[in-house]
């Protein structure tokens, strides 16, 4: 039973690791405005060519709110995916609690109990590590664009 619980818990994440970076769409962004040959700004082309806008400030608003959603997305994935790993973690400490008390003083049972639950707190501590990181390094992207 906890075989096949560690072996789903392995193949989820291993699905969400190779599935998750093309979930993920890569932000562009453009280097300068400059003039073509017929006089006309760049800038205001692209922007009139997805009928936002000539006026290049609602271009840079567009684009401030594309990347505002795109960081939405990603805290909204990673959220999801740290609440369900954190319920994981929760569900093993407490199988683990209770492998322990009905271990009946057999030293191999103990220690499995022991390893489960200590492995769920180092996931617990590696879910909460990761939010921090992901946190950090947002607002760094969104700061610097």
């Amino acid at each position: 039973m906890i075989k096949n619980i560690k072996t789903l818990i392995l193949s989820l994440a291993a699905t969400a690791m190779l599935v998750f970076p093309f979930m993920v769409p890569a932000l562009a962004t453009a280097q300068s405005c400059s003039t073509s040959a017929s006089g006309a700004n760049i800038c205001d082309n692209l922007c009139s060519g997805v009928n936002l806008s000539t006026n290049p400030s609602d271009c840079a608003s567009a684009t401030a709110e594309a990347n505002n959603s795109v960081n939405n997305i990603i805290k909204t994935v990673i959220n999801i995916f740290s609440l369900i790993v954190g319920v994981v973690a929760v569900i093993m400490i407490i199988i683990g609690g209770l492998r322990y008390i009905t271990s009946g003083g057999d030293s191999g049972n103990v220690t499995n109990a022991k390893n489960t639950i200590l492995y769920a707190i180092v996931g617990l501590v590696i879910v909460a590590l990761a939010q921090i990181i992901v946190k950090f390094v947002l607002g760094r992207v969104t700061s610097s664009s």
